[in-house]
């Protein structure tokens, strides 16, 4: 009998399976992994999984994920400069640098015409009202340097100009077509304190 039809493990490396990044093989290590665990192991790998699905929800105001909202950041820091990026894991990234002082805009997307992802899909509208209710003087755009996020920054720029607020862009340093969550700290405080104005 093949293993791999045994339903409960089957299902648990079809659930592995479903993560980013992960194939059938990999997904099968992680599976065969935790048969192997103790119990305690298991308990404590379910009970983690569990507990930031209960505990963790966006910031009312910069959409990051949180426990508290609004969000520590949120709380301490000015809105005068706005890094806008397209999702939670590309703050983290940036917060790593320990360069970037200001506040943060999740997107949580970008405009992608090609999925259906248009500028009503985005958190643009959040954006533009920080902008106007808090004094923005900045807003620097930290999207992905690929076809999508280079048209949400000219899209954003656009939209923020006519307010009178400085747009910037993260500096080139950043491999076209990567992702921020890969870049070294480094390459991505190189690349903030590089930015230009769009």
């Amino acid at each position: 009998m093949d293993i791999n039809q045994i339903e409960p493990i089957a299902r648990l490396i079809n659930e592995f399976s479903k993560l980013p990044s992960v194939g059938k093989k990999t997904a099968e290590r992680y599976a065969y992994h935790i048969i192997r665990a103790s119990d305690e192991g298991a308990k404590n790998f379910a009970d983690a999984i569990m507990n930031v699905k209960a505990k963790i929800k966006f910031c009312e105001v910069c959409g990051n994920y949180t426990e508290t909202s609004p969000c520590r950041v949120c709380r301490e820091r000015s809105s005068k400069t706005i890094c806008v990026v397209k999702e939670p894991k590309d703050a983290m990234a940036i917060e790593r640098t320990s360069s970037f002082k200001g506040a943060y805009h999740i997107l949580h997307g970008t405009i992608n015409p090609l999925a259906g992802v248009g500028p009503n899909d985005i958190r643009l509208k959040e954006l533009l009202s920080r902008v106007a209710e808090n004094g923005t003087e900045e807003v620097i755009i930290a999207t992905n340097p690929d076809v999508e996020g280079e048209a949400t920054a000219m899209y954003i720029a656009k939209l923020l100009k006519p307010l009178g607020v400085k747009v910037s862009r993260i500096a080139q340093g950043i491999s076209m077509g990567s992702e921020l969550e890969y870049a070294d700290e480094v390459t991505l405080s190189r690349a903030l304190s590089d930015r230009k104005e769009m």
